[in-house]
This record gives structure tokens, sequence and C-alpha cells, in this order.
């Protein structure tokens, strides 16, 4: 266990979209630093799948079925947890989706789906737990996962980037409300770069035209990514240090958000560099 880790030693983490990628690995990541663990997931099987992995390996884990669209979950979830296991150490709003298409051709039934769980999700998760944890008055960290997209901007996966921008300043007006309130609760957000994951099997396509793109950014993820285990690693001591702006890829993120206040400050016009839009398998129509 390292220094930095012992902070959350013998506490109580909470992790949303944790039956799979990040979120489980974050979940086992816990459990080997001693933490109990509440592993939430809509997908059940997995969330009690992962649970038993950590009970396996002598640590203390439950599954709760857990779905962040729907506020009166996130309510029942941190019931269940302070009943359980009592004050939570850690929380992680980590849940969600990913969705492609043009943005006239998303479903509304779509849209609303990936807004609830992308933000609403972030937002309820806050909502449900932060007042018991102001309660508590103990140190305590909560981490919302936006994007490394949350600093730029790609077409056909408009509602995604949309979704990861809103996590972004969320957490920063959440951070700045936590110290007006002289709270000991440190809020981060977690900005992945590129992490194998099953964001993109998992995702849903509003158009045949969109499969392709999915397919090259699952191709990506698969060739380049990091896996999720090696990603929290890097994430977990980050969030424990008190940093606002958590990185799997920190050089990255660097060069995002430097091209991003450079793209604000000029008042350039959006625009994608015709070399990306080609790698992406994306181009201009007619």
């Amino acid at each position: 266990m390292s220094k930095i880790l012992k902070h959350f030693n013998g506490g109580v983490a909470v992790i949303t979209g944790a039956g799979s990628g990040i979120g489980a690995s974050l979940a086992r990541l816990a459990a080997e630093n001693a933490m109990r663990v509440v592993v939430a997931d809509i997908a059940i099987y997995r969330a009690q799948q992962v649970a038993a992995e950590i009970q396996a390996a002598g640590g203390e884990a439950i599954a709760v079925h857990t779905d962040v669209a729907v506020p009166e979950a996130l309510d029942r979830l941190a019931a269940i947890t302070h009943e359980q296991f009592g004050d939570v150490t850690l929380l992680v709003n980590n849940a969600g989706i990913e969705t492609l298409g043009f943005a006239w051709e998303i479903p509304a039934e779509l849209w609303e789906k990936t807004l609830h769980i992308n933000i609403h999700g972030v937002i309820h998760g806050v909502r449900a737990f932060v007042p018991r944890m102001l309660a508590a008055g103990k140190p305590a960290w909560i981490a919302n996962t936006s994007s490394i997209g949350g600093l730029g901007m790609m077409p056909v996966q408009t509602s995604y980037i949309l979704s990861k921008h809103a996590i972004l300043s969320f957490s920063e007006c959440l951070r700045l409300e936590m110290q007006l309130k002289n709270a000991s609760i440190t809020v981060c957000t977690i900005l992945p770069g590129p992490v194998s994951t099953r964001i993109f099997e998992d995702s849903e396509t509003a158009s045949s035209a969109t499969d392709r793109h999915r397919e090259i950014m699952r191709g990506m993820l698969a060739e380049d990514g990091i896996s999720s285990d090696e990603a929290a690693r890097r994430i977990l001591p980050q969030i424990a240090e008190g940093k606002f702006r958590v990185s799997t890829h920190p050089q990255m993120t660097s060069d995002f958000a430097q091209q991003r206040a450079q793209y604000l400050s000029s008042g350039a016009d959006p625009e994608m560099p015709a070399e990306v839009l080609a790698a992406m398998g994306l181009g201009a129509e007619g």
C-alpha cells in the first residue's frame, strides 16, 4: 500500500459503473487498499462478479443494482451504503455511456438516456450522498468521471462530448462550493485518455452511418489504450493527493488543455483538421 493511499485505509468506497472497465478496476484497487467497497452498476450480474472477486481476495464488498438515470435509485444506493457500511470516504460517480450519431439523428429517447446517465447520474449521486458526508465531518473525496474529451470537440460524438464538458464544469463549481462550506470533502474530476474498456462495445448508434465510427474508435482503444487496471493505478493516488484534474495521460491532458485555451482565447471557429477527420473515417459530405 502506498503512503498516499493510506488515507483510504479502512474507509468506504462507493463506485458507480463498477461492473466493468475503469469502475471495476477502481473497485478492486480500493479493496486492495483496505476499503470496503460498494459496487454499483445497472448490470447487476457484472457488479456481483466484481464484488465476488473482491471477496475471494479477502476484501469486503457488496453489489447494488443501480440505474443512475433514476434519482431515486441513487437515494436507495446511499441508504443501503450507510446501512451496511456507514460513512462514505470515497464516492466515484463513474457510470457513463457513449452514444454516436449526428445530433439531429439521435432519437429523443436516446438523447434523454445519454444525458440522464452521463450528467444527471453524477448530479444526483452528489445530491444523494453529500448531506451525510457533510454531516459526518470526516475527510472524504468525490471523484466525477469526465473525459479528456471534456477539453475538446468531436463530431458524431456530440452527446458524449457535451456531457463530459458538463461534468468538468459541475465538478469545478462543486469544488468551490465545498470551499464555501469549509467542508473536509475534496472534489476532483477524472479525465481518462485512451483506456481500453467496453465503452464502444456497449455504445449505441443512431444510424448505420455511425457504425463505422464506432468500429474505428473501438479499434483505436484496443490498440493504443492502456488497460483499465493501469488506469486505476494512475487515478486512485491522484484522488488521494487531492488533485482536481485526475489524468491517466498527463501530457495528453496538458496538450488538450492548452489547445482548448488557445482556441477560446483566439476566438477561432470550431474546425477539425482534415487529417484528424480522415483518421476518424470522417469527412465533408457532398
